[in-house]
């Protein structure tokens, strides 16, 4: 039974920040780690000590983790940026809370005995004899520590203790990846064995100058060794056990919302029979007022959980090639129980949400195709825009003439030009990108503006139809990216106040746009007033370009499974990046890295000098073994991943890649990681460091070939929109979902009848004689329906128990695992 563990987090913002530059403010951004491995960073906000940030991800880790934090920091352009403070989670403790934690936490110091990392490898055995007992351990090597020095590595020794005696490892120079092999030996009392008693085994990091350096630190009581003679294996290294003191929230706070989900993935036999359910909705559906498994699903689904389960349904829909009849499902169902036109997909209904994520899903590269060269505009430009005259700084406008500071209306009428030239240009590549438009997104509206015809068939609602659209490609898709770029993956950092403010007007504009300017002159913002020409001649374009978008035959269109991407056949991440190849002369480091583009594919991972360059080099995704971090010291240059790939005569080759960011990394690493997930030839170790005058810069082995010093990440992602399908994950969602609403369905659907008055069993009885689309009327069909949705869910609650209970057996060791 795999296991799945998904970590989200939300740094929404930060208040009462200390001061750390001599201008009175800070200039704070967060750095996220997830045990000790860099996993986030923020944007910077410039001299501010409230902060805000909304940024948000969600990392998938496999393997699980142990502890959560989050650093703030002053960045500072000149030397080392000051650390201001840090949150520590514990994977306890941000699991003990079934809604996840959504609060204010203050900072705390941090203190360098706390930041500790890596495992060690021991050994450990009692001889026995009539009056002395030899404690025996075995310090075989330790794994990711601590870098203490400035060069990024540390000179690690190990210390075993028990009581009053010790006895210490050779150093080992300048590495964080030690391999000792020595074996300590303690001379000890019988009585000093009682089960209470521990032995410690310290880790340092040696200088010459000064105290040594904590690097963390193993406690195994006598109790485990009186029941296993010989215990030997890897350890996680602890920190010193301080606690930390928030000092009374003088550093600070950050309100985070931080959410864990942990699941136990059954073989796919058991999801089966959910997923038949699932797609029965959708084959054979059912009259529009009558019960489904999916209208089940959104009874017991809360507003809360229902973006993500929205997002799943998507996702499951899209890996059985049924996402068009989903959509259409549920829409349908919305459209028949929407009376006012007004009102159609106004709620955040399961239909609305699994709409906006459908277009994330197979429509963000054509987003970024239609938007991305006018954001970068809007961001090169730097200009002041304002139209509300209550917000108009003079003194923040470029000067226009030289008579003096500009008055408002030259402001006004500079900030209506620059709008109105970034409107035409975001509608005119709007208009024009039909054909990018993925095919399955425009069958999808068409349907969608049928369903809507056939419901509104009035003189009056001639607009409604195209309504329905714009409302989801425009204010659900495309304004909320111009609004928020970096959360679009439009940009690597959020906007300035200038820009953002920039941003906020051209999303209002193109809102209106979306509205066919039937809202205009009718808000509270009345200086909008100046931009309403424009949108209301963009209407007829508008119109024009929504009728082309839905001319598509819908047999045309491949809705075969998608099993391992959403688009397979297109470019999933680009950009230009510096690339060295492991093999060949040693250059300095700043010459071995060539600025080349790179292109992924779900194929391929190809390189050339320019986007332009005719030649390209390319690397095949099923020949990537291992996508990982090196070490900072392997090259002494910042941002650096590894390829490793494997030839057909079972030969490695690495290329190391820098990236410009840490997010830029991450980002890379997530893609090319997700690209080769399904790769049978992953290595499960892989060397930090490069391998560079005879050794590895890492653990200091001299063979090129020998076995990596570090574990692999491999299947270590963040998530996006193109995440991998994974039909038993998405399944065993849903199927939490409705065992939390179980007790909801069988209430409603088992046991209706419950308190209800004499006249209402009349009512009710008379109902289930006859009903339209089933023979038994509604309330038996419905009856029915939920004893086998509810008879799935008993069946998968029974499987995971008994997988759990087997699992518990063998930690137990009354069953022996293979």
């Amino acid at each position: 039974m795999a296991k799945n563990t998904s970590l989200y987090f939300r740094i929404v913002e930060g208040r009462s920040l200390p001061a750390k530059d001599v201008s009175g403010t800070s200039d704070p951004y967060c750095i996220v780690k997830v045990d000790n491995e860099v996993v986030a960073r923020t944007a910077t906000i410039w001299k501010n000590l409230n902060p805000f940030w909304g940024e948000e991800y969600t990392l998938h880790l496999p393997m699980g983790f142990h502890s959560l934090s989050f650093y703030v920091m002053d960045e500072d352009t000149i030397g080392h940026d000051d650390v201001i403070g840090k949150i520590s989670l514990s994977k306890e403790a941000v699991g003990s809370q079934a809604k996840g934690l959504d609060s204010w936490v203050n900072l705390t110091r941090v203190n360098p005995d706390e930041e500790v990392q890596g495992e060690i490898h021991l050994g450990l055995e009692l001889h026995r004899d009539t009056e002395k007992v030899c404690l025996r351990c075995h310090v075989i090597e330790a794994r990711d520590l601590a870098p203490r020095d400035i060069s990024g590595t540390s000179d690690p020794f190990a210390r075993v203790i028990v009581n009053r005696h010790s006895a210490d490892t050779s150093i080992i120079k300048k590495t964080r990846f030690p391999h000792w092999g020595e074996n300590l030996e303690l001379d000890l009392e019988l009585e000093e064995l009682s089960d209470e008693a521990m032995v410690t085994l310290e880790v340092w990091d040696w200088d010459m100058v000064g105290k040594n350096d904590f690097l963390g630190k193993v406690e195994i009581p006598f109790a485990c060794l009186h029941k296993t003679p010989l215990l030997q294996g890897w350890f996680r290294l602890l920190p010193l056990g301080n606690n930390e003191d928030d000092v009374g929230g003088k550093l600070g706070a950050l309100r985070l919302k931080v959410r864990l989900v942990e699941d136990r993935i059954l073989p796919s036999m058991y999801y089966q029979p959910l997923m038949d359910l699932l797609v029965e909705s959708v084959i054979s559906p059912t009259e529009v007022e009558e019960s489904s498994p999916l209208t089940m699903l959104e009874e017991v689904t809360t507003v809360e959980s229902r973006q993500d389960i929205a997002m799943t349904l998507v996702k499951i829909y899209l890996g059985q090639g049924l996402v068009v009849p989903f959509l259409d499902y549920l829409n349908t169902r919305e459209v028949y129980h929407t009376s006012d036109p007004n009102t159609l997909f106004r709620s955040n209904s399961l239909a609305s949400k699994a709409m906006e994520q459908f277009m994330k899903a197979v429509g963000m590269l054509y987003l970024h195709e239609v938007l991305k060269p006018i954001i970068n505009r809007v961001f090169d430009d730097k200009k002041y825009v304002e139209l509300d005259p209550c917000k108009i700084e003079q003194n923040r406008s470029r000067r226009i003439s030289f008579k003096g500071a500009v008055s408002e209306a030259e402001v006004r009428d500079s900030s209506v030009e620059m709008l109105q030239g970034y409107l035409t240009s975001v509608l005119q590549s709007i208009v024009a990108s039909v054909d990018q438009c993925p095919p399955v997104m425009r069958v999808v509206f068409k349907q969608l503006h049928k369903r809507v015809e056939e419901q509104f068939v009035q003189p009056e609602n001639e607009d409604v139809k195209y309504l329905a659209i714009s409302g989801f490609f425009f204010l659900r898709f495309f304004a909320p990216a111009i609004l928020t770029p970096k959360l679009f993956h439009l940009r690597d950092q959020h906007a300035d106040t200038r820009t953002s403010r920039t941003l906020l007007l051209l999303a209002k504009a193109l809102q209106s746009v979306g509205n066919l300017g039937l809202q205009l002159g009718h808000g509270k913002e009345q200086w909008m007033a100046p931009l309403h020409p424009i949108i209301l001649c963009s209407v007829a374009s508008v119109k024009d370009f929504l009728d082309k978008l839905i001319d598509i035959d819908h047999d045309g269109v491949s809705e075969g499974p998608l099993r391992a991407r959403f688009l397979p056949s297109v470019t999933v991440k680009e950009g230009y990046l510096h690339k060295h190849k492991a093999e060949g002369p040693q250059l300095l480091s700043r010459f071995a890295f060539k600025k080349r583009y790179f292109w992924l594919t779900s194929e391929t991972l190809a390189y050339a000098k320019t986007p332009d360059w005719q030649v390209r080099s390319s690397i095949p995704i099923q020949r990537v073994c291992a996508v990982e971090r090196v070490d900072e010291n392997a090259f002494q240059q910042q941002h650096v991943m590894q390829v490793i790939t494997q030839d057909n005569d079972a030969q490695l080759h690495t290329m190391y890649i820098q990236c410009k960011n840490v997010n830029d990394l991450n980002q890379w690493l997530s893609a090319i990681r997700k690209a080769s997930i399904y790769n049978e030839r992953m290595l499960p170790s892989f060397h930090p460091g490069a391998h560079r005058s005879g050794k590895w810069s890492c653990c200091l082995q001299a063979e090129r070939g020998a076995l990596g010093c570090s574990r692999s990440h491999s299947a270590v992602t963040l998530g996006d929109w193109s995440d991998p399908l994974d039909p038993d994950v998405e399944t065993q969602t849903i199927y939490k979902q409705l065992h939390q609403g179980r007790d909801k369905l069988g209430k409603k659907y088992l046991d209706p009848a419950a308190g209800d008055t004499e006249e209402e069993k009349k009512a009710r009885s008379a109902e289930d004689q006859g009903g339209a689309g089933c023979s038994v009327g509604p309330q038996k069909c419905g009856r029915v329906l939920a004893e086998r949705v509810l008879g799935v869910v008993v069946d998968l609650e029974l499987a995971h128990a008994t997988f759990q209970r087997r699992e518990n057996e063998e930690e137990s060791g009354l069953i022996l695992s293979p």
